[in-house]
């Protein structure tokens, strides 16, 4: 690890002893800045260009309230994990098991958080949320990846899946906690909605402050800026492209969550599984009309083998969380309702009825709805074995809104045959399901290619899981080049997708203005999974 002995921790923070080397640069912003130098070691070269890690003048964050930056020889997971540079729990069950991990890729890595009052984020053992990581490579491609975190995780939870690969890349790489972590994170904010609010203005925020910081770093503006994350990660990538899309070159959606005022969504599908799933379960006279009921709400036929773990771990618990966030008022003073309360109690919330509620819930949806008036280049893709977000009920969705909004030559949407919305499941099923993330970095570098006017991506198909395809192949492969001979029998139909020629910068949908919410930072969180060996625990999307 390339970096000096001294460092400076911010007020009141305690630093855990695992932590103790982590600074090389502290910068504390209180007003003007207070810069603590230090003297870099002499394996700090690497080749960079002059003002890496440079005693007393680190890049700055704009807006961040606290940064601290630290010279490293490995900005990959291959060596952020010894030096204490990030944080395993953060991104367990995402990725399989044997994904491969790139590695020699030094560089410099800033962590730090923006003015924030919420305080579940304890990472470094500054109990503050609105945390970010920056890290900027020695060997620089001239692009930005910008991403959200999936669930309420923090800001280290695509380190694994997203992170590592890129800078292998040599992209910089920016991430936010989204200002709000954790299970309790339905209790940031003033009104119904501020948490997931602020998860877009975070994004948002960071976005700018990384750009300002890659101009200081590099000395120009990046060249192309790509947005992309997992599941509510994949959210901030549709929100972002539709709301403020002079900021980005393009996207990359990983089975986003959809929000829409009137549906569907989360609150309108989670209620009827967890009112059909117990009956289903028992067996008994009741089972066949469960099962036709849980396929009915969206759980498509052949992932029954996934709805066990499912019910207990994810579906129940995001049905209350959610609910609570954007209708407290549902259960009256009960927070988060009661735990796999039963159909026919009161304020049960495998009763909820998302269409009978108020309209003053339905507006605290709006707020953080979706519109499908993307303005940049936009790829997505979800597996068709989702059933935390069931397919025909979010990306199928989201990819017609898109089309009706007249956005239509933006989109590529692929559908991926057997991918699930968690990877690590693979390691539990692997003859039944297939990794997204290979899926993902062929769609990223389809978007790459996209923007470079080197040649379109493919129309939106189902991308078939190889027959012959062995665990290696599928771990480290995924073409997206719709092969005739290769489609398998009865395979799922594939759903409305974009057909688009070559868009640059500047080529694409003008931006259409501002937001139509704003609101005060505030902040929250989710929990974590396991590691492979068994199902992951809740992630929380």
């Amino acid at each position: 690890m390339r970096h000096p002995s001294t460092d400076v921790t911010p007020p009141g923070a305690r630093r855990p002893r695992w932590r103790a080397a982590l600074c090389a640069l502290s910068l504390a912003i209180a007003g003007p800045g207070v810069v603590a130098s230090a003297t870099p070691s002499p394996a700090a070269d690497h080749g960079a260009p002059a003002g890496l890690c440079s005693a007393g003048d680190p890049p700055r964050v704009p807006g961040a309230a606290f940064q601290q930056a630290v010279c490293l020889d490995e900005l990959t997971t291959a060596g952020t994990v010894a030096s204490g540079h990030t944080d395993p729990a953060d991104y367990a069950g995402l990725t399989p098991k044997d994904l491969p991990t790139p590695s020699g890729v030094p560089g410099t890595q800033i962590d730090g958080y923006f003015p924030d009052t919420s305080t579940t984020n304890t990472n470094h053992g500054w109990t503050h949320d609105a945390q970010f990581v920056i890290r900027l490579p020695d060997h620089w491609n001239g692009g930005l990846v910008v991403a959200g975190t999936p669930g309420n995780r923090e800001q280290y939870a695509n380190d694994r899946a997203i992170s590592d690969w890129v800078l292998s890349r040599g992209y910089a790489y920016a991430a936010t906690d989204k200002g709000n972590t954790g299970l309790a994170f339905y209790r940031d904010g003033d009104r119904p909605g501020d948490a997931i609010a602020e998860w877009n203005t975070r994004l948002t925020q960071l976005t700018r402050a990384a750009r300002a910081v890659v101009r200081q770093r590099y000395g120009k503006s990046p060249s192309r800026t790509i947005a992309t994350g997992i599941s509510n990660g994949g959210y901030l990538v549709r929100w972002q492209l539709e709301n403020h899309p002079e900021l980005y070159d393009g996207g990359v959606d990983w089975e986003g969550t959809l929000w829409t005022s009137d549906g569907p969504g989360l609150l309108t599908f989670l209620p009827p599984a967890l009112r059909a799933y117990p009956a289903y379960a028992a067996g008994g006279p009741g089972a066949e009309a469960a099962l036709e009921a849980l396929h009915a709400a969206g759980y498509p036929a052949g992932s029954e083998f996934l709805w066990p773990y499912h019910h207990k771990t994810y579906w129940d618990l995001t049905q209350r969380l959610y609910r609570e966030e954007l209708d407290p008022g549902y259960d009256g003073t009960t927070e988060a309702g009661t735990p796999f309360c039963a159909s026919g109690t009161p304020d049960c919330d495998a009763d909820y009825d998302y269409g009978a509620r108020p309209r003053a819930v339905h507006r605290a949806v709006d707020r953080i709805a979706l519109t499908g008036r993307i303005g940049k280049p936009l790829i997505t893709l979800q597996g068709t074995l989702d059933v935390l977000l069931p397919i025909s009920r979010d990306a199928d969705v989201y990819a017609r809104m898109v089309r009706d909004a007249g956005r239509g030559p933006l989109l590529r949407y692929y559908r991926i045959a057997d991918g699930t919305h968690t990877d690590s499941l693979v390691d539990v099923f692997p003859d039944r399901l297939r990794p997204m993330t290979p899926c993902h970095r062929s769609a990223f570098t389809a978007l790459e290619r996209w923007l470079a006017g080197e040649g379109r991506p493919p129309a939106g198909h189902t991308v078939p899981r190889p027959a012959a395809a062995d665990a290696s192949t599928l771990l480290t492969e995924c073409p997206l080049e719709q092969r005739p001979d290769s489609r398998p029998p009865g395979r799922v139909r594939s759903g409305p997708a974009g057909d688009a020629g070559r868009v640059g910068r500047g080529g694409a949908v003008p931006p259409h203005g501002e937001p139509r919410h704003r609101h005060p930072h505030t902040l929250s969180v989710v929990p974590v999974t396991a590691t492979v060996s068994r199902p992951p625990a809740p992630a929380l999307i």
